[in-house]
């Protein structure tokens, strides 16, 4: 698993000198707030940690799907979804102009939520640097959270003139040694037939299951980091060998480049986080169709091109 697509799903030791806690019996006072406000036109994200704090959808915690992808995005919710999630504490740490900010979440509820990424523009999107008339491999179908879980997403960066910012946000969807990642990816490859890479070709579909993504504040190419957990063929049982295939393929994978307003809105929800913000706002992912229901688990149905 060494191309773009298998990376497409697919820190913290230093002393404090300053520690502030908070959990669900209230928040501790943040950092001071500094200005960096988001392009609010997206679904709005209500960070509270008090208990019996608000619940937010699911749908809107993963809204960063579609804008980081850099394709048509099909959102499907299954039927009597009762998925939401909430903020469960957040801690700040600071130590010569570095700091750092860990928020503990929760997602509860029964269902599946699943995107899909149009199979046209995502072999056309890995067909730019690849040979002519060889397999296109490992091409991203979708990435689907089913269930419930409990993660964390944790905030870096430095303090300059009094003003904070955010150089890495890196989101874990476990938040304990035995927790299970409740977010799974499918890829596919496909041959070539008749000159032309179509879906309706795809084979050897394999699973692997995402424990953390990671942005980057960079003057570069904006890419996205991943880990992994488990790697297996669809419909076969996860077990020992597909943990151990997962902890070799994590030394390969690359960081995949994304859409420069998804990464920003990531860099931007980790400082709206660590400045103690009451709500954050993502932009507007232009890329994401209209959202259906479905009765159980999904079906692709594009065709590729």
């Amino acid at each position: 698993m060494t191309t773009k697509a298998a990376v497409w799903i697919i820190a913290l030791g230093t002393v404090s000198l300053t520690t502030i806690s908070s959990c669900a019996f209230g928040q501790a006072d943040p950092p001071a707030a500094d200005s960096n406000t988001p392009d609010a036109n997206g679904p709005t994200i209500v960070l509270d940690y008090s208990a019996g704090g608000r619940m937010n959808p699911t749908e809107d915690f993963m809204y960063f799907v579609p804008l980081i992808s850099p394709t048509l995005v099909r959102r499907e919710i299954s039927e009597s979804n009762t998925q939401t999630g909430r903020m469960v504490s957040v801690t700040w740490q600071r130590d010569a102009g570095q700091f750092t900010c860990v928020c503990v979440f929760k997602m509860v509820g029964d269902g599946t939520q699943t995107y899909y990424f149009d199979p046209g523009e995502m072999i056309r999107h890995n067909l730019k640097d690849h040979e002519s008339g060889e397999p296109l491999k490992n091409i991203l179908d979708f990435i689907r959270f089913h269930g419930e879980g409990e993660g964390r997403m944790e905030t870096r960066g430095r303090l300059v003139n009094d003003q904070s910012i955010v150089d890495q946000v890196d989101v874990h969807f476990v938040n304990g040694k035995n927790d299970v990642s409740p977010v799974t990816i499918r890829l596919y490859s496909v041959k070539p037939k008749d000159g032309r890479y179509d879906y309706d070709n795809g084979y050897n579909r394999i699973i692997a299951r995402v424990e953390t993504l990671s942005f980057k504040r960079t003057d570069d190419t904006l890419k996205m980091g991943i880990k992994i957990t488990s790697l297996k063929n669809e419909g076969a049982k996860e077990g020992l060998w597909s943990r151990v295939k997962a902890t070799v393929v994590n030394l390969f994978i690359p960081p995949l480049e994304v859409d420069k307003l998804g990464n920003r809105a990531m860099i931007d929800f980790g400082h709206a986080v660590y400045r103690g913000e009451t709500t954050f706002t993502f932009p507007k992912a232009h890329n994401l169709e209209e959202p259906a229901k479905t009765a159980g688990l999904p079906k692709t149905g594009a065709k590729g091109s």
